[in-house]
């Protein structure tokens, strides 16, 4: 591996949402990108610049190499179980994950990001909120002050979210959706693309885009 001042760093996953990740990653500046780790693309291959460095297998090889940080490039839209096993598979080989912050988001201070956390240019997250490990704030979402948000949560492009929203593990928010103030969104919970949430929702429910939940009578 090449010497470099920057920690090395590896990207398990080369589709879309890496992609967009390698942006994300180019644009901190605070790592050095060793490769990316695919299932499905061939070895010796590229993807923006960057090699493909093979399947799983060589985990472990990377990391008797020294290699210890990774990033999970699987986005797990309508699958977050996809998301869960890319984390559960490099913890069992000893990554850890840090936590990603494009330079043209906004934090607010007293913010807890867990590890594994991705936020993406343009988004906000409010004052006293918590964001759950692995979740994904993408670009241009509004998490708005003291929301909770649980484990591999994804707000989509544009998702908003009112103040002192708690939100359970796994859920899902499309683009353009909004999230009233106060409400509880439980674990597993499917919201669609513009869609507007009036009420809590709870485990496993479903939103369907461009609808009003609760249903108008």
């Amino acid at each position: 591996m090449p010497d470099s001042p920057l920690p090395d760093l590896i990207l398990y996953g080369g589709g879309g949402h890496g992609k967009s990740l390698i942006d994300l990653l180019r644009a901190m500046g605070s790592f050095h990108l060793l490769g990316i780790v695919d299932d499905h693309l061939p070895a010796e291959s590229t993807v923006m610049g960057l090699p493909v460095l093979g399947t799983a297998a060589v985990l472990p090889h990377l990391r008797a190499q020294g290699v210890v940080l990774a990033v999970n490039g699987v986005g797990g839209i309508g699958n977050p179980d996809a998301r869960a096993a890319v984390f559960e598979r490099l913890e069992r080989h000893g990554f850890t994950f840090p936590v990603l912050l494009h330079p043209r988001a906004v934090v607010d201070p007293n913010v807890t990001l867990e590890p594994g956390v991705q936020v993406f240019p343009l988004a906000y997250v409010g004052t006293e909120s918590t964001v759950g490990f692995g979740t994904v704030i993408n670009s241009g979402a509004i998490v708005s002050h003291e929301c909770q948000l649980g484990r591999v949560v994804n707000l989509s492009p544009g998702a908003t979210l009112g103040g002192r929203v708690k939100m359970g593990d796994y859920t899902q928010v499309g683009m353009r959706a909004t999230i009233n103030l106060d409400l509880a969104i439980g674990t597993r919970v499917r919201i669609g693309n513009g869609a507007t949430v009036k009420a809590d929702v709870p485990d496993y429910g479903i939103v369907y885009a461009g609808t009003i939940y609760p249903p108008r009578l």
